[in-house]
């Protein structure tokens, strides 16, 4: 029974500790092999990936997350041309030092 119960707690803090965070896509851009339409999306990083979400819909896409030496002051995008559609490089979450960086847009860029 208190395997049960230490189990349960340590999911509700894991669930607890995630954060989400707003990021406005002002054009359509792919990540992940989804289109995204421009709008707001909630992003949220679970186990290496990005979870991109816009009402019930929901677009998942591998990460690599890493840490700058100063914060961001906003949450900005950065795109990539790749053969005339936008994909999504990097976001860069504001209040943070925290970067997201898209593997498949990096594999294209190589």
């Amino acid at each position: 029974m208190r395997r049960i119960l230490l189990s349960c707690a340590l999911a509700a803090v894991a669930i607890a500790s995630s954060k989400t965070y707003k990021v406005k896509l002002f054009e359509q851009a792919t990540v992940g092999g989804n289109v995204l339409k421009p709008g707001e999306y909630q992003v949220e990083v679970v186990d290496q990936k990005a979870v991109l979400r816009q009402g019930k819909t929901e677009t998942q896409a591998p990460v690599k997350v890493e840490e700058g030496s100063d914060k961001y002051a906003d949450t900005t995008v950065r795109y990539m041309n790749a053969d005339g559609k936008m994909q999504i490089r990097e976001i860069h979450l504001g209040g943070t030092k925290t970067k997201l960086v898209f593997s498949e847009a990096a594999a294209s860029a190589n």
